[in-house]
């Protein structure tokens, strides 16, 4: 049988695309903000991970600029031999006294510091509970990692109590959990997590790449929301979200971070991150040090949505961060719903399945520190008209 067979089947973005319905890839040709230009449209921007809305800051981008005429445009290798800069050095060390932590280091993207951090630090002799909402890199990292994998119900800390009474005492044991989870914006339940690995003998990793700059009085994640940063064994997050760059790191012990650098596939056969993606989070970090209160404005202005969408009848998840999804139920009219939109001047991001089980489907929204509340108004208004005219279009 030909390899390509179920290739030259595939034809359902073929479809969607005849229908008119295909709500993927639209071009940008502005900067991200919170009002973008995307083919030939303003749009205000709900659909982006720009928590901190500092990806058009001009001090991140004259950072990103003068990185570049300073160290070139790559480094041409790996960290682990020709591609470490003193610049990376310099941001591992600000980003793990920030995050509390003894020592970091830095991938070249989130789902590759996933990869590479749960391969290394679990084998085959290991066991890793997961929550079975966890991010598509977490699974991934699993798989590449050869240990037996135990996934538990979301945020169920019954089920997972059940399954590690059940596993062996002669194995290493790991809980993984996003701190806030990417497409509902709930906040894992940290505490009992924590409580759990103490009673069991496990270690704690947290994936935070929707934490950094949302979760904490200091944005520093949702260790610091729940006072536990002493408590997780092993922080994992991204650049691409608040720190309005490119790249991932991992945060603990020295010993822990070490172990990570010599032992991990991914990170050694890895090119380094480019100068301009580091120059361009270290001094996002620094704006988020020296401006928390763009955290507070992050949370202010999520409320305000939040609370306008129910004002107008919507049902959304209910969650405390800067995710907010609108229950659309079928995936064909969530698909609709979000070209409806983008015509008429808001972005959205369409959840269908396998991202959400069947009848669950979902306008995943998020916002940004920057917006204000006259786009807040505008977007609130469009989505209520958009929905309420689907009303009866139930595929």
């Amino acid at each position: 049988m030909d390899l390509f067979k179920k290739i030259y089947a595939y034809d359902t973005a073929k479809k969607a695309k005849e229908a008119g319905y295909y709500p993927y890839f639209h071009e940008l040709t502005s900067k991200q903000d919170t009002v973008v230009h995307m083919e030939g449209r303003e749009v205000i921007m709900i659909g982006s991970n720009n928590y901190l809305g500092l990806t058009s800051h001009p001090e991140v981008i004259q950072a990103a600029v003068d990185a570049t005429l300073k160290y070139g445009t790559g480094v041409s290798g790996s960290r682990f031999l020709n591609g470490t800069l003193n610049l990376h050095k310099q941001f591992e060390a600000e980003l793990a006294e920030f995050l509390n932590k003894e020592d970091c280091t830095i991938f070249s993207t989130g789902f590759q510091s996933n990869l590479g951090i749960i391969s290394a630090v679990a084998g085959r002799n290991d066991i890793i509970f997961s929550d079975k909402e966890n991010h598509a890199s977490i699974y991934d990292g699993t798989r590449l990692s050869y240990a037996e994998v135990v996934r538990f119900e979301h945020s169920d800390m019954n089920d997972l109590e059940e399954k590690l009474a059940k596993a062996s005492e002669n194995k290493g044991k790991l809980i993984i959990t996003d701190g806030v989870f990417s497409m509902s914006g709930e906040i894992a339940k940290l505490p009992e997590i924590v409580a759990l690995a103490k009673k069991y003998g496990a270690r704690v990793m947290v994936d935070d790449a929707h934490g950094l700059g949302v979760m904490g009085e200091c944005g520093r994640g949702t260790a610091e929301h729940f006072g536990l940063e002493n408590e997780v064994d092993i922080i994992m997050g991204t650049f691409s979200k608040s720190l309005a760059s490119l790249g991932g790191y991992v945060a603990a012990s020295h010993e822990v971070v070490d172990y990570i650098r010599h032992n991990s596939r991914p990170y050694i056969f890895s090119a380094a991150i480019p100068a301009s993606n580091a120059a361009a989070a270290l001094q996002a970090l620094r704006i988020l040090k020296r401006e928390p209160e763009r955290v507070k404005a992050l949370h202010d202005i999520s409320e305000y949505m939040r609370q306008g969408l129910k004002a107008k009848g919507l049902k959304i998840k209910d969650s405390k961060t800067p995710i907010i999804p609108i229950y659309t139920y079928m995936p064909m009219r969530t698909m609709v719903a979000c070209n409806k939109l983008f015509e008429q001047g808001v972005y959205v991001n369409p959840v269908i399945p396998p991202a959400t089980p069947i009848g669950e489907c979902l306008i995943r929204t998020s916002y940004t520190a920057t917006h204000t509340k006259e786009q807040i108004d505008q977007a609130i208004e469009r989505i209520s008209e958009v929905l309420k005219s689907l009303e009866g279009f139930n595929e």
